[in-house]
C-alpha cells in the first residue's frame, strides 16, 4: 500500500494540471519499478518519462495508453489523461492564477509516521504526519492515496479481483483528526473512487461545514488518520513514497504472534534499483505479537520504502511465493543476466577494500535471508547473487562458521559422487537434484593476496561448489542428470533438514 500525498495551497484547482503525473507515479509504485525499468518497457527515454512524472512534459494520448496497457493500470492512465487533457483545454479557454510546483513542495513533512497492524483477517493503518507550512499562502486541504494491490506480482490476478470485488468507503471507514492530541475531527471529501484506490481531500475545517483552521504560514500542526482494509485486499507489503521533503519516516508493524511473521524491506530511489534497507529493521516480541520498527531521517525525494513480510504460520498455498521472498531480500532472480555471467576476479591484495566491501554486503544479504527461511543444511550467497560481478562468495555451514571466498576456482574433485537435492536462493521455489562429488580441492586467495589450497567434504563441499558455480556462470539445473527436472518446493519434504550421508 502507498500514499501519493500532496497538499494544496488556496485550494486551486490547479492540482489538476499534474493528475496524469501523480498517476503514473502511483502505477509505477505499484509495479515497483524504477524510472529506468519504466522507460524501458515502454520503449522511451527515461529523461522523457521522467519529465512526464514529474509534470515538465505534458503527456500524449498515445503515450498515456501504452503506459495504462505496460503497466496494466486497468484504463486508470487513460481516465487520468482524459481528465488532465479536459482541464488543459478549460484552462486554454479561462485562464486562471495558479501556485508553481515550488510552491507546493514549500510544506515539509517534518515526521511522517505510520502503524499498521493485522488481526489476522483485517489490517489497520493509523498515519500520523507533523506538517510544516513553510509556503506564503495559507493551507486549507491535503490530498492523500489509499491504494492496495492484493497480488502485486501478478497484476491481471489483482485487476480482476478489485473489478469483481472493488475497495469500497464502507470497508476503509476512513477518519481524521488535527492536533497531537487528535482533538479536532477533520472533514474529508473524496477525490477519486477507484475500484483500487482512492483518493481523499482532507480537510482543514470541521465535518459538515464546522469551524474552518487553515495552516498559515510559519505554523505547524498533526494531523491523523485511520483506515481499515480486509486481507482480502491487502497484499503482504507497505509501501512509503517521499513526495514532499521529509525530516523523519518512521514505520511499525504489529503482527500476531502465531502467523509467525517475518519481514524484509527494499528501497528504491528514481536513480537506483531496489536495495535493502540502509539500516536494520528492529523486532520485538511481546504479548503475543510481533513488533517490527523502522526509520529514517532526510529521506530523499521520490525514494521509495517498501516493508513486505511472510506469514511463516500459515500453509503453503497462503503464503508469500519463496521466490518473491527472496527478491524483495534483494536476492537476484533467475533470469537475469549477470547469473550467467563469469565474476571478474580480485586483484588482492591492491584490491582489499573492495573485497571487504563485498564481503560485508554478502554478510548483510546472508543475514537477511537467514530471517526468512531455516537452513538446516547450511547456506551460501555469491556477489553475483547480490547484483555484483566480483569473484567472492560466502557460506555458512550447519556448524555455524562462515568461509569467505575470493577468485574461487575447484582444481580436483573426487571420484565419488552423490545426489542431493540443492535450492538456490536465485529460484527459491524449486529443488533440483544434483551429483556433485563428495570431495573438492579449492584453490582460492585470501585477502592478503596469498593463494590457498583448502580441500571441503560432504555437505560442505557441496555448499562451496554451488557458490564456486556461480562465480563461473552457472547453476546447479546445469548439474542435473538428463531428462531430471527439478521440483516445486512444496513437493519437497527436507526444508530445515540436513543432509544424509
Amino acid at each position: 500500500m502507498t500514499q501519493a500525498d500532496m497538499p494544496l495551497h488556496h485550494d486551486p484547482a490547479a492540482a489538476q494540471n499534474n493528475v496524469f503525473a501523480a498517476e503514473l507515479r502511483h502505477w509505477r509504485d505499484v509495479r515497483s519499478l524504477s524510472l529506468t525499468a519504466l522507460a524501458t518497457k515502454l520503449g522511451y527515454s527515461r529523461p522523457y518519462v521522467s519529465k512526464i512524472e514529474s509534470g515538465a512534459e505534458n503527456p500524449s494520448r498515445q503515450f498515456a495508453a501504452h503506459a495504462d496497457a505496460t503497466l496494466q493500470a486497468g484504463g486508470a492512465l487513460r481516465a487520468a489523461y482524459a481528465e488532465f487533457s479536459a482541464h488543459r483545454s478549460a484552462a486554454v479557454r479561462a485562464p486562471v492564477a495558479v501556485e508553481s510546483y515550488d510552491s507546493i513542495r514549500s510544506l515539509v513533512v517534518d515526521h511522517d509516521d505510520a502503524s499498521l497492524s493485522f488481526d489476522g483477517h483485517i489490517y489497520r493503518l493509523r498515519q500520523r504526519r507533523r506538517l510544516i507550512n513553510g509556503g506564503s499562502e495559507p493551507i486549507t486541504r491535503y490530498l492523500i492515496r489509499i491504494s492496495v494491490d492484493r497480488y502485486p506480482g501478478d497484476p491481471e490476478r489483482s485487476n480482476q479481483l478489485y473489478q469483481e470485488n472493488p475497495l469500497t468507503w464502507e470497508e476503509i471507514g476512513l477518519h481524521a483528526w488535527y492536533g497531537e492530541d487528535r482533538s479536532e475531527p477533520m472533514a474529508w471529501a473524496a477525490h477519486h473512487d477507484r475500484d483500487a484506490f482512492k483518493e481523499v481531500w482532507l480537510q482543514f475545517s470541521e465535518p459538515e461545514g464546522g469551524r474552518r483552521f487553515p495552516l498559515y504560514p510559519g505554523q505547524s500542526c498533526w494531523i491523523d488518520y485511520e483506515y481499515t482494509v480486509s486481507e482480502t485486499h491487502w497484499g503482504n507489503w507497505f509501501q512509503r513514497a517521499v513526495r514532499l521533503p521529509t525530516n523523519r519516516l518512521s514505520v511499525r508493524l504489529d503482527f500476531p504472534t502465531e502467523l509467525e511473521p517475518t519481514v524484509w524491506g527494499l528501497q528504491t530511489s528514481m536513480t537506483a534499483e531496489g536495495q535493502p534497507f540502509r539500516t536494520p529493521i528492529s523486532h520485538q516480541i511481546s504479548d503475543g505479537r510481533h513488533q517490527y520498527s523502522w526509520s529514517t531521517d532526510n529521506p530523499p525525494l521520490h525514494a521509495r520504502y517498501r516493508l513486505e513480510w511472510d506469514f511463516r504460520g500459515r500453509s503453503d498455498d497462503e503464503r508469500t511465493p519463496p521466490s518473491k521472498v527472496m527478491a524483495g531480500l534483494g536476492i537476484v532472480q533467475e533470469g537475469e543476466e549477470i547469473l550467467r555471467q563469469v565474476a571478474r576476479p580480485f586483484d588482492l591484495p591492491t584490491e582489499a577494500e573492495d573485497a571487504r566491501r563485498v564481503v560485508a554486503e554478502l554478510n548483510s544479504a546472508a543475514e537477511r535471508v537467514a530471517q526468512a527461511h531455516v537452513f538446516g543444511k547450511g547456506m551460501g550467497v555469491a556477489a553475483p547473487q547480490i547484483g555484483i560481478g566480483r569473484a567472492a562468495a560466502i557460506v555458512r555451514t550447519p556448524d555455524g562458521d562462515t568461509i569467505t571466498l575470493f577468485n574461487p576456482r575447484i582444481v580436483e574433485s573426487g571420484a565419488v559422487e552423490d545426489e542431493q537435492y540443492e535450492g538456490c536462493l536465485s529460484f527459491f521455489d524449486l529443488r533440483g537434484r544434483v551429483p556433485r562429488a563428495l570431495s573438492i580441492t579449492v584453490e582460492h586467495t585470501d585477502i592478503d593476496g596469498n593463494t590457498h589450497i583448502t580441500e571441503f567434504e560432504r555437505g560442505v563441499a557441496r555448499l562451496v561448489a554451488h557458490e564456486v558455480d556461480h562465480l563461473h556462470g552457472k547453476l546447479y539445473l546445469d548439474h542435473m542428470r538428463p531428462g531430471a527436472e527439478p521440483i516445486p518446493v512444496e513437493q519437497y519434504r527436507a526444508t530445515g533438514k540436513n543432509w544424509t550421508y
